[in-house]
């Protein structure tokens, strides 16, 4: 006869429900990449490249997942002290099913998920993701105006402006409060506690903003530095186009336009960023370009799948550490 303990306590299939998540997204993915490519001609291409290049783009692009969590581990501190773990593999099923799925649908799990997880409101989470999501644009725009900067001609007028929009999410942030203020007493009732959830899900300071801003940084700049690499190393040239293409790649799955598992879309992306930043169009080119094109949207699968992975042997290796 169970006891009242044991009642309370939540089924196995309740406990594991992220890993069960995380599990059929991985073999989901894997057979759609299968079905699509071949893995055994994703091999051939990568034996062309270097498994060691391989290799080291796709760990620099796990590491990437790291800061990730740990900018959401800092924006969430009450909910999230001690789970850095659990976070971390909330995060990865979370960015696997955000590329997965098509026109960013994938998005509207993380809310879900926080509230499952860590009992995060759902309107606190929805405008932490709505945040966090206008600094990851922020920080791929000011990437690439960075790059028109460093081409422009004259630079000082290019250069003012990109400063501008630079340091444009502080007077932004500093605007909250009054709107907030003239806003508030306009609204009773349900509207009201609507927009507490919203503010709830919002910084509660400017250093809080500038941290999140930071880890922000940090990760786009490692991410597109690796890119730019990785398409250098697979014939994309010039320097200017290899970061275009990063850019490009990255700017389209943060808009909505995402067909699912990026297919096409990141590799146009990729395709498009790079001629606008001076890669050549010719015949060969063009089929280098294209190539490598693939080829990086292939990376970016295989580095979220192992770090779903890797976040399922963390989260595991906690549970038996607990003694569950």
């Amino acid at each position: 006869m169970q006891t009242d303990e044991q009642n309370r306590r939540p089924s196995a299939l309740v406990r594991h429900r992220l890993s069960l998540i995380a599990a059929a997204a991985i073999l989901a993915y894997a057979a759609f990449v299968h079905y699509l490519w071949g893995w055994g001609s994703i091999v051939a291409e990568w034996r062309a490249i270097g498994y060691g290049t391989v290799a080291a783009v796709i760990g620099l692009l796990v590491s990437t997942y790291f800061v990730r969590a740990w900018r959401l581990y800092d924006y969430f501190p009450r909910e999230t002290s001690g789970r850095f773990v659990e976070l971390f593999h909330l995060a990865q099923v979370h960015n696997l099913l955000n590329i997965m799925l098509p026109f960013r649908s994938g998005e509207t799990s993380f809310p879900l998920l926080m509230r499952s997880e860590f009992s995060v409101p759902l309107l606190h989470g929805t405008s932490a993701l709505l945040v966090m999501r206008l600094l990851d644009l922020h920080a791929l725009l000011a990437a690439g105006g960075l790059g028109l900067v460093l081409s422009a001609e004259a630079k000082t007028g290019p250069a003012l402006v990109w400063l501008a929009f630079l340091v444009a999410p502080i007077p932004a942030f500093l605007l909250k409060g009054p709107v907030l203020a003239a806003l508030r007493p306009r609204l009773k009732g349900k509207l009201a506690r609507i927009l507490d959830g919203i503010i709830d899900g919002l910084p509660s300071d400017l250093f809080s903003l500038l941290r999140a801003w930071m880890a922000t940084v940090v990760n786009w700049g490692v991410k597109v530095l690796v890119f730019a690499w990785a398409l250098g190393l697979m014939g994309v040239a010039p320097l200017s186009a290899t970061f275009g293409g990063a850019l490009g790649g990255e700017l389209s799955s943060v808009l909505p336009f995402h067909a699912p598992a990026g297919v096409g879309t990141y590799s146009a992306g990729i395709v498009a960023g790079a001629v606008s930043l001076g890669a050549p169009t010719a015949g060969a080119a063009m089929d280098t370009l294209a190539r490598a094109s693939i080829n990086m949207h292939l990376m970016i699968i295989l580095s979220a799948l192992t770090g779903t992975v890797l976040s399922l042997a963390l989260n595991e290796l906690r549970r038996l550490r607990a003694g569950r």
